[in-house]
């Protein structure tokens, strides 16, 4: 029988096509847009909106920080095409924003950083009243301190005697901002205040509230305030749900739920005559620092200024999904033409099967790892898992296709290392294990990372250190019931990552087996 006669092209065929269309769908549905009830028009603004000086380079911490008057201008330009206000945090570098507010007919509500340092929250306070002394057409409210209480930077006497100090220099009311539930545990801050100023974001809440639920939970907070602090009014100072990051119970980041929670709060603030302020403006990439990748994507508008579809019209989790899924059809096509011609049903099957899982898996990584990377570390570390990952599907093609040539000199190369291979994935799992098990609160689950070397060394078992594979695969396994327990048996991100642990598990005992 010819060597042509054997290549059983149908089932090979069907399977290429049959990837294909994974791949394609697999990324299709991702970005698919999803229509949801306008929140803002062209006639129709919303009240407030945070906003905070820095461009996607810069951050509160420059040391000296310049503003960049023309960016302000054009930030400014730009809101005031959707709100009627904007609300600020500190006075530093915000010298020329009155005159940039008048100028595009928005009102501001200009706040005073608060800090242990008693000098530098003095000049806050000095810059403050001077501002709004100066500017009584533009700013309509000031705020004395933002959560101050929270960090536990102020006690309750100190605030009280700021916020005094400003009501009596000044004309605008006053007030202070801070999670709601320290208004509750301090009501002595309420009567030097104006109105009460809360932060309601059901992601961060002690039990997160999904998206289904979130705008519920912030009526039934609100109507606990409106009621135990009458006749004070209320204003809702930050509402928001961020569109990346890490899933907390059932809260889930993406800039679908985001526009959910954000177009259905506003129907609901506007139908009960609520004052609200949402946060944020603009993607603020210097907060994943502090707060994960979470904390840079609370943004109605991206870091570059571009509309991410919160607001108005139809709302796309991946917007560039083309674009990946270019990069995982190249994958695809890549991966067949390493593992060349194959000589069996059986791995006309798994090639093509193999191609999607790679075409999936290594650009789902990539793109979570450009969402959540902070420190050069990070990047290192997520450019070694891609590396990997790109060896592990190198060495699957080889061993699935016929080697002959540079393939059989190369899929030799990667079989006397291929216990190293799962080595590594192996000690990455059970240092992201850790992670998620004892600091988990800012920690993606990198599921689509060892998605691929599981599966690979799961089904093809390889020769390696059998102690160190049973090491790995006992601190991963134990990880697998503590880190579910932390998370909550709603959270799906969590399962996924339960799952895919489970499968590295399996891969590395199976080795241990083989000799």
């Amino acid at each position: 029988m010819s060597a042509t006669a054997r290549f059983p092209a149908l089932p090979y065929l069907f399977a290429c096509l049959l990837s294909l269309f994974a791949v394609a769908g697999f990324w299709y549905g991702l970005g698919q847009p999803v229509l949801l009830p306008d929140a803002a028009t062209p006639t129709h603004k919303l009240q407030c909106a945070s906003y905070t000086p820095f461009d996607k380079d810069q951050s509160p911490f420059d040391q000296p920080f310049v503003p960049r008057i023309e960016r302000m201008d054009a930030d400014l330009a730009l809101l005031a095409t959707r709100f009627q206000c904007i609300r600020t945090y500190s006075q530093a570098g915000l010298e020329a924003l009155p005159e940039l507010a008048r100028k595009h007919g928005l009102k501001l509500m200009i706040g005073a950083w608060v800090s242990p340092d008693p000098i530098a929250t003095a000049a806050e306070v000095k810059a403050l009243i001077a501002s709004a002394n100066a500017n009584p057409d533009v700013v309509s409210a000031v705020i004395v301190g933002n959560e101050a209480l929270l960090r536990k930077e102020i006690t309750a006497p100190q605030l009280v005697a700021l916020i005094e100090q400003v009501k009596h220099q000044i004309k605008q009311p006053v007030t202070y901002a801070d999670v709601w539930e320290f208004w509750l545990q301090h009501p002595e801050i309420a009567p030097a205040v104006d109105f009460l100023t809360i932060h309601l974001l059901p992601y961060w809440e002690d039990d997160p509230a999904g998206v289904d639920q979130a705008v519920k939970h912030v009526e039934q907070i609100r109507e606990v305030f409106g009621s135990k602090f009458a006749p004070k009014d209320i204003l809702i100072g930050e509402t928001g749900w961020p569109s990346e990051g890490r899933q907390r119970e059932t809260a889930l980041p993406s800039r679908v739920n985001e526009a959910k929670f954000i177009r259905g709060f506003v129907t609901l603030a506007e139908q009960n005559g609520w004052k609200y302020n949402l946060i944020e403006a603009f993607d603020q990439p210097w907060k994943r620092g502090s707060e994960g990748a979470v904390g840079g994507y609370w943004g109605l508008f991206d870091a570059d200024r571009q509309d991410k579809g919160i607001l108005a019209g139809p709302v796309s989790n991946l917007p560039h999904w083309p674009v990946w899924l270019g990069f995982g059809t190249a994958l695809l096509l890549a991966t067949l033409l390493i593992g060349g011609r194959v000589r069996s049903t059986r791995a006309a099957l798994l090639l093509p099967a193999l191609g999607a899982v790679s075409g999936c898996t290594i650009i789902a990584w990539a793109e979570l790892a450009s969402v959540t990377s902070r420190f050069a570390g990070e990047w290192v570390w997520a450019g070694a898992l891609l590396v990997l990952n790109l060896i592990v599907m190198t060495h699957a093609a080889l061993a699935l296709g016929q080697k002959e040539g540079w393939r059989e000199r190369l899929f030799n190369h990667l079989e006397r290392r291929a216990g190293w291979w799962l080595a590594a994935a192996g000690f990455a799992g059970a240092v992201m294990m850790l992670g998620l098990v004892f600091e988990p609160r800012y920690r993606s689950f990198p599921s689509a990372a060892l998605l691929l070397p599981a599966l690979v060394y799961l089904l093809r078992p390889v020769c390696g250190p059998r102690r160190e594979f049973g090491l790995l695969a006992f601190i991963i396994g134990a990880g697998i019931p503590l880190q579910l327990y932390r998370e909550g048996v709603s959270n799906e991100q969590a399962w996924g990552w339960a799952l895919v642990s489970l499968l590295l598990v399996l891969a590395l005992w199976r080795s241990v087996r083989t000799r």
